[in-house]
């Protein structure tokens, strides 16, 4: 039975970060009457024309105290930056009282992050940092995971730099992740374990998770797990590649290797000091690992169970027509 609608308690939402992502939140949260203050290292005049409501603070991410006073009277904290940045974010926003943080962690679930995650990003620190104030007797800010697998940008043409985003994780071009759709060419790492079905990856367009999280919002954050799933479709390695041949049109050459040879490509990577090609290998890594499989998606059910809520994240077959389908390239 689909839930009815609540109406929603007014929020002072910020958003740390100036950056596409960044951007794309403020457009979905500002259709709400929430007010929305994001925090820049450089000014950003396009949030405020464009987005009625939304303000831009030019802060510095280095000091703490610039930070808890731009943070007093905010409620809900959603990060889009990292490492020691983030870290100073959540101390500030302990100090300024906020109630609820979101870090920068939408990627795969956090169950299937190895315990010496060599593309953590920071992001181990963060969550014990959070977790430690979320027990804290003078003020327990609680704190939510947002993971929604892959952006489905990476194979978008010229990648997520398009998006003005990836930089930080080495994810801007079209050629940083398992298809290079342009070049018509997928390496990808096979199982090899007879009976074990191919590697899934949960993929959501920004846009949906950007959707996703202001419909949580919508829903009010009183009640909101330690973290929320979501997904917009879940395809294996081989259908990715096999998908994204059919849309182009053309026939790719596929390099699968074995997840010994993977593992050779990281330490000559390491070896020779090629920083690239060490993330790269560890990313086809992860991905065979199960990295990027989101199970139990409790915030698309969340959405499909509020009738106030009406929207459904798109398919990857259907993006990758939007982006590489003839109408597109026309």
């Amino acid at each position: 039975m689909r839930q009815k609608a609540t109406q929603p308690t007014m929020m002072r939402i910020a958003i740390a970060g100036g950056g596409g992502f960044a951007y794309i939140l403020a457009e979905c949260i500002t259709q709400s009457a929430n007010a929305v203050l994001v925090l820049s290292r450089r000014p950003h005049p396009e949030f405020e024309e464009n987005f009625p409501g939304c303000q831009v603070a030019v802060v510095d991410f280095g000091n703490v105290e610039e930070l808890r006073y731009t943070l007093q009277g905010v409620d809900l904290l959603i990060s889009t930056i990292a490492d020691n940045e983030q870290l100073n974010l959540i101390d500030a926003a302990r100090r300024a009282r906020v109630r609820v943080f979101v870090p920068s962690e939408f990627e795969g679930d956090l169950a299937h992050r190895p315990t010496n995650d060599p593309l953590d990003h920071g992001s181990r620190s963060a969550l014990d940092l959070l977790e430690r104030w979320s027990q804290s007797r003078s003020h327990n800010m609680r704190y939510t995971v947002f993971s929604c697998g892959i952006f489905m940008e990476r194979f978008g043409p010229g990648g997520m730099a398009t998006y003005s985003m990836g930089a930080g994780c080495r994810l801007s071009t079209p050629q940083d992740y398992l298809v290079d759709i342009a070049g018509a060419e997928a390496v990808f790492v096979e199982t090899g374990r007879p009976g074990v079905r191919p590697t899934q990856v949960a993929m959501t367009s920004v846009y949906d998770v950007a959707r996703f999280v202001a419909a949580a919002i919508e829903l009010g954050p009183a009640n909101w797990p330690r973290e929320f799933r979501m997904r917009g479709d879940s395809v294996t390695v081989p259908g990715i590649v096999a998908t994204c041949a059919n849309v182009r049109g053309v026939e790719f050459t596929v390099h699968p290797l074995t997840y010994q040879e993977a593992e050779a490509q990281v330490e000559e990577s390491q070896r020779s000091g090629n920083e690239h090609s060490w993330f790269y290998y560890q990313r086809l890594l992860q991905t065979a690992n199960g990295r990027y499989h989101v199970r139990q998606t409790n915030l698309n059910d969340e959405v499909d169970q509020n009738e106030a809520i009406q929207f459904r994240p798109m398919r990857f077959r259907t993006w990758l027509e939007q982006v590489w389908g003839p109408a597109a390239l026309t």
